[in-house]
């Protein structure tokens, strides 16, 4: 629990900094806790210091964990590739869900999110660095995805997210994040009212908040390496 504490501590503090240095307000960015690959009991010690929001990669792992925690009121996004045949249970199971890049998955969720449960929110994942070993959508493709998004029941469409290729220096960190905050506004004068940017994780969090992340995925600098 110390480490976890510590940890935790460190990088609200790292949050902290960040935001102040661009004249933003802390409490702006969303600290994301990535859970995949780590035990039940760590999420719960975590959240027993103040952590509400949890990020899992893999479907079938997080629904066990969901069943040991159901006691705790736990924000669950799900972070990992996003195939047909999870959206039922992610739709049913999920607040947030980070991977869009098909408006078939994004019609799934839709259809296939229950009537009793607010709307789960999404975000188109884009691809600002065209990898071939990544998910995503370019993003000259995000207008017509995101219109399509916008219009669907049971879903709320939040807005984009991304994971560039590294760079070395903060000055390429924040051209690469730029071009998400760019899209982002160009959806707001689509009238497309989308308010969140999830991209930045340990390596380049900073130059994430600088341009204007209001979400970052934190895993191993939280719970340490996994197994």
């Amino acid at each position: 629990m110390q480490n976890i504490e510590k940890n935790l501590n460190r990088i609200h503090s790292q949050i902290r900094q960040a935001a102040e240095g661009c004249d933003r307000d802390p409490d702006s960015v969303l600290l994301l806790a990535v859970s995949k690959r780590k035990p039940a009991g760590d999420i719960r010690l975590a959240f027993e210091l103040g952590q509400k929001h949890f990020g899992e990669n893999y479907l079938q792992e997080a629904q066990q964990k969901m069943a040991e925690l159901e006691d705790l009121d736990i924000c669950w996004h799900f972070i990992g590739a996003i195939q047909s045949n999870k959206t039922r249970n992610i739709a049913e199971a999920f607040d947030w869900a980070h991977c869009i890049d098909r408006v078939k998955i994004a019609r799934r969720l839709s259809e296939q999110r229950p009537a009793d449960m607010p709307p789960l929110n999404v975000c188109i994942q884009v691809n600002v660095d065209h990898e071939d070993s990544k998910a995503g959508i370019e993003l000259g493709a995000v207008p017509e995805m995101a219109a399509a998004i916008h219009e669907l029941p049971g879903i709320r469409l939040r807005g984009l997210m991304t994971i560039p290729a590294p760079r070395e220096s903060f000055a390429e960190q924040r051209l690469a994040f730029a071009q998400l905050a760019k899209a982002q506004d160009a959806l707001r004068q689509q009238g497309i009212d989308c308010d969140t940017l999830s991209m930045g994780m340990t390596q380049d969090m900073d130059a994430a908040i600088a341009e204007g992340a209001t979400l970052v995925r934190i895993g191993t600098a939280i719970f340490g390496e996994r197994n």
